[in-house]
């Protein structure tokens, strides 16, 4: 909608465009605003969510929240707040004015503020031991729920937690410069008196002492802790090879080294053609480098997304120049030749492995936690010792839409059980039930992904794959348990709304 025929909701706009649940996108002095009615009241926000800048027009309105269509950030219309990640910061508000039959929007809102009394059990000290998405979300929402006590984040990352889907994405394709990375400013954690410790491996945890020992010998006391120490990549043997030719992508410091390789490279084999190997393949092709993917998979990402979609995705690289060697497996590696069990020989100034990750269990597993596949947590995230909480990549919770123990590896997952764990460390009894959701970004395609389905019986594709704009129900036992969505944001977020409501 162009700048010109956007209404000046300024000037006044009748309340008959705007009913029930619609979104209007219009103007409140130079400002872009969207206009919403929700059980009759009148509300007036941002247009932009405060993630990526998604077009909140563009999303969907329920039960009091708005939704962004890109990532499925989640804001309170009356307060603005920031309620789900990915998003953390608020969205701006109007006033809003009816007279008679036209609504006005005034002048805007002051920033809504809340300091909720501590209860008799919030705890004095909180230690969090992860500096990824889970870890800062947790640390980001105990300040934003108004907790004054002794806030730790301890990070064996050298680098303040940052936004981690960007590396194998605009970063890596040089999109993106290094200080759109870190997800707060150096001065966030000084303000909210946060206390940041970097480059720092938690060794030992005493569950009945309520210490924590790092490498170095330090020990923090906790009364609540939180464990976040997401994945870390799996890493393969491959004969012949120099342990420089072998890249892999999962930290900061691991997207730069790619990037300084890539600036002075021309041929890369990627192994696995998982998401991460798919993203790294795209962002690789980007800067004109040619990818081989060399994966034992009949199609890229089929284990999740079924060999259709699968299908689809390669000939999306594959039109990019990408060339794939599937139900293949690197035999050796000598100097610049990448020998293939089938017998085929590559080119490459270097691999990049995406085969998979592996949660990061050992400091709770050396503590005596209940483990599952993962940390075993309950509804509220809280493990086997009380006052000990796990969230992102390595907590294993009973997920109420699919009636089944999960553990699921997404960005945005884990900042949402870390905002819920933050809530249950101050006392509140909040249960972790948002639907999973994931996005991944390949060239200009992008796929949302509703739900999770480790198996499935039946796919039901709506729409048409070929030309990327399609939505595909994944579904067992005539039950759907996740929606894959390319084209179609809008329905994405509608089956999010969908999964939250239940069956019926």
């Amino acid at each position: 909608m162009s700048a010109q025929s956007k209404p000046d909701f300024g000037a006044g706009v009748p309340a008959g465009d705007v009913p029930e649940g619609a979104i209007v996108l219009g103007k409140a002095g130079d400002e872009d605003v969207i206009l919403t009615r929700q059980g009759g009241e009148y509300f007036a926000v941002s247009a932009s969510c405060t993630h990526y800048h998604g077009p909140l027009a563009e999303g969907i309105v329920v039960a009091g929240t708005v939704r962004c269509p890109w990532h499925h950030a989640c804001f309170s219309l009356r307060t603005g707040e920031a309620l789900r990640a990915p998003a953390l910061d608020p969205i701006e508000r109007w006033r809003v004015e009816r007279s008679g039959d036209t609504l006005f929007v005034r002048e805007k809102a002051a920033a809504a503020t809340r300091a909720p009394a501590p209860s008799r059990s919030e705890p004095r000290s909180i230690v969090i031991v992860g500096g990824g998405a889970a870890g800062l979300a947790t640390a980001d929402k105990l300040r934003r729920e108004g907790f004054a006590g002794a806030l730790t984040l301890i990070s064996a990352d050298d680098s303040p937690p940052y936004d981690r889907p960007n590396l194998s994405k605009d970063f890596l394709a040089g999109a993106a410069p290094d200080d759109w990375i870190p997800l707060r400013s150096s001065d966030y954690y000084r303000e909210r008196g946060i206390d940041l410790v970097l480059g720092s491996r938690a060794d030992a945890l005493d569950v009945k002492a309520k210490q924590l020992r790092l490498a170095s010998g330090k020990s923090y006391g906790f009364d609540a802790l939180l464990i976040a120490t997401g994945a870390d990549p799996v890493r393969i043997p491959v004969e012949g090879a120099q342990e420089s030719q072998l890249l892999y992508l999962r930290s900061f410091a691991d997207s730069r080294a790619l990037v300084a390789r890539a600036a002075s490279a021309k041929r890369v084999v990627v192994i696995g053609a998982s998401f991460i190997g798919l993203e790294v393949a795209a962002s690789l092709r980007k800067r004109g480098i040619a990818v081989d993917v060399v994966a034992p998979d009949r199609q890229p990402l089929e284990r999740v997304l079924g060999p259709e979609l699968g299908h689809a995705v390669r000939g999306l690289h594959e039109a990019q120049g990408v060339v794939f060697h599937l139900g293949e497996t690197v035999k050796r590696v000598d100097g610049r030749a990448v020998t293939l069990q089938g017998g085929g020989v590559l080119d490459a100034d270097f691999l990049v492995l995406g085969v998979g990750v592996r949660p990061s269990l050992a400091l709770a597993e050396k503590a005596g936690l209940a483990i599952d596949r993962g940390i075993t947590v309950d509804a509220y995230l809280e493990t086997s010792a009380p006052g000990i909480f796990a969230a992102g990549d390595v907590a294993r919770w009973p997920d109420p839409h699919t009636g089944e123990r999960i553990r699921v590896e997404h960005w945005v997952v884990a900042e949402r059980q870390g905002q819920v764990a933050a809530m249950n460390m101050l006392g509140r009894r909040v249960r972790f039930d948002a639907v999973p959701f994931f996005w991944s970004q390949h060239y200009d395609t992008q796929i949302s992904y509703v739900g999770h389905a480790e198996k499935w019986d039946a796919v039901e594709i709506d729409g048409d794959l070929a030309r990327l704009d399609c939505v595909i129900r994944y579904a067992r036992d005539g039950r759907v348990l996740a929606v894959a969505t390319i084209g179609r944001d809008l329905e994405s977020l509608r089956a999010e709304a969908a999964m939250e409501a239940g069956p019926g």
